[in-house]
């Protein structure tokens, strides 16, 4: 089962932290990440630019309405996401309880990826 981890950072928060601290924090979450490609557990994810870069695209009357920002104002906000291949969402969930970003006070969403149209 393929299994979407999306990740929400406070981004007021993250910014306050030092650019070391950042770093030290990504390049955990990248070597733990990585030690799993090989196996096939860990298939991908990229972190995400700020949401200040973001535009939400809404089709209103026909038209396309395009708003700056993200879908919706909230404290966290989306910052990346990874996609895993794991035998149940129990091994998902043990790799999420270990990741350094749910360790650094990252918010880890886990999510079945549906395959095929809705049923």
């Amino acid at each position: 089962m393929r299994y979407l981890l999306m990740i929400y950072r406070d981004e007021k928060e993250w910014e306050a932290k030092s650019a070391q601290e950042r770093g030290e924090v990504f390049q955990a979450a990248v070597a733990y990440s990585e030690a799993r490609r090989a196996s096939g557990f860990y298939q991908g994810g990229e972190p995400l630019e700020p949401t200040s870069t973001a535009t939400t695209v809404r089709v209103k009357g026909g038209k396309p309405v395009m708003t700056d920002g993200p879908f919706a104002e909230t404290k966290e906000q989306l910052a990346g996401y990874t996609i895993l291949e794991a035998k149940n969402l129990d091994e998902a969930l043990a790799f999420v309880a270990q990741h350094p970003l749910a360790k650094a006070g990252f918010s880890i969403e886990v999510r079945p990826i549906r395959m095929g149209p809705p049923k």
